[in-house]
């Protein structure tokens, strides 16, 4: 059975996209096959984590037979264990006795607990210039700065364990957006030290080709010259791959990829790809073929998740995929800590574990791929491996980047922790007091 009955607002682009909110849960035929209980617990779960699934996912990508354990459908749908039983027994009393007031302030307390902004994100990498914050960028690494245009925060669909989840529940405080490109440029005039401009969200490319124009094309002047590389952060691929298709305005699309390559740039999409399933259906692998002919690049990135993608063989399956198709493996991460954590982490040893046997199966096209790493405050910090030294177990890391450029690829150690899931719950190993990069105070 077909689903796709509700027309979201912001979709113009692509009349044949339909997609569903927590609001509309009942209206997805699909889940009258799963047991009430299960709906209702969903539902819950839908208040308190963003939740949107675009009809495309519903029919081509979800296997209803096996759910809810498929994998794509967690990938998508809110699991009641992704809140404490109490936090889940609050929203379903305000809920259930329609009381929308407590409803409302159960469900903002209960996501503020949830490490809205981690590593920093609102605290040191929003910039100031010219005596003003920038709310809508981002500059953590010297090189790489990300701009997030307030049409662009939303998603075709929503993943249950994206950490930008607060870009999507209505919380203005908690969102990073700007709708003025125009500092985006002031700001890379000031900074000739940026080579890299990526545009994320959300999904830019739920907008319009004539909106994201506007945004890409002031970086191809020639008083940016430093600009090297615009990256575009997506799941289009995955989640609704007619956008670069059969939309009205893919054609269109395809050209402003062809102009950003004609200007010298590298233009980069960051394809967020969570299961090898998701590059399955003709049409993703048509997408892929489109977009390679622009001339433009596909990397894809996704952390490890708990439930969804936590096998070595998953991944090489996905990797050896990818690169038959042309995408350039990139990066595995470790789910960050924010949001439903809990539900998802694995420990950095089974993660390490899990990206060493998949790794060996690949060949070398495929090990472009880095990992596993954490998107922590620091930088991204990788797990290089798991070591003995001087009869002490340690992880071994570095940072592939960091905040502060001096500390990029210095290895350290951490004493050995079987139960670690993230850079915090490790200590220094050899008795060591602090890491070289943790403040002091």
């Amino acid at each position: 059975m077909k689903a796709g009955m509700l027309v979201d607002s912001f979709v113009r682009e692509a009349p044949r996209y339909r997609a569903y909110t927590h609001r509309h849960l009942d209206a997805i035929p699909q889940l009258a096959g799963l047991p009430r209980d299960l709906r209702h617990a969903i539902r819950l779960a839908a208040q308190v984590f963003p939740f949107r699934v675009s009809n495309y996912v519903l029919d081509e990508l979800i296997d209803w037979d096996a759910a809810p354990d498929d994998p794509l459908f967690r990938l998508v749908f809110p699991m009641p264990e992704m809140l404490d039983d109490g936090a889940l027994a609050e929203v379903d009393r305000a809920l259930t006795n329609d009381d929308r007031e407590t409803l409302h302030a159960a469900v903002a307390r209960i996501r503020r607990g949830l490490n809205p902004h981690p590593a920093g994100q609102l605290d040191a990498n929003i910039p100031v210039h010219d005596g003003r914050r920038l709310n809508g960028i981002q500059h953590k690494y010297r090189e790489t700065v990300l701009y997030f245009p307030a049409q662009g925060q939303t998603c075709h669909s929503y993943c249950s364990f994206c950490f930008r989840w607060p870009q999507f529940v209505g919380d203005r405080s908690l969102r990073i957006a700007s709708s003025r490109v125009s500092d985006l440029v002031d700001y890379l005039r000031a900074h000739p030290d940026v080579t890299d401009v990526l545009i994320t969200g959300g999904d830019p490319l739920v907008m319009q080709t004539a909106r994201l124009a506007s945004i890409i094309e002031p970086l191809l002047a020639p008083g940016l010259a430093h600009v090297r590389t615009i990256r575009i952060g997506t799941k289009a691929l995955g989640y609704w791959p007619q956008r670069f298709v059969s939309d009205e305005d893919s054609d269109a699309l395809m050209r402003l990829f062809e102009r950003v390559v004609a200007s010298g740039r590298q233009l980069a999409l960051m394809a967020h790809v969570n299961h090898p399933r998701e590059l399955e259906p003709e049409i993703a692998r048509q997408a892929v073929r489109r977009i390679r002919a622009t001339g433009a690049m596909l990397r894809s990135q996704s952390p490890l998740l708990h439930w969804i993608n936590d096998d070595a063989r998953v991944w090489s399956r996905m990797w050896r995929e990818q690169v038959r198709l042309g995408i350039v493996p990139y990066y595995m991460f470790v789910e960050r800590d924010t949001g439903a954590r809990h539900y998802f982490e694995v420990s950095l040893a089974r993660a390490w574990e899990i990206y060493r046997d998949a790794y060996k199966c690949v060949s070398g096209l495929a090990r472009t791929v880095r990992g596993p790493s954490m998107s922590a405050w620091p930088g991204k910090v990788e797990i290089q491996g798991v070591a003995e030294i001087h009869g002490e177990k340690v992880f071994v890391l570095r940072m592939i980047q960091a905040r502060n450029p001096d500390w990029v690829q210095r290895p350290f150690f951490a004493r050995f922790d079987e139960t670690a899931t993230w850079l915090d719950d490790l200590v220094p190993a050899f008795g060591g007091e602090r890491f070289f990069f943790q403040r002091v105070g």
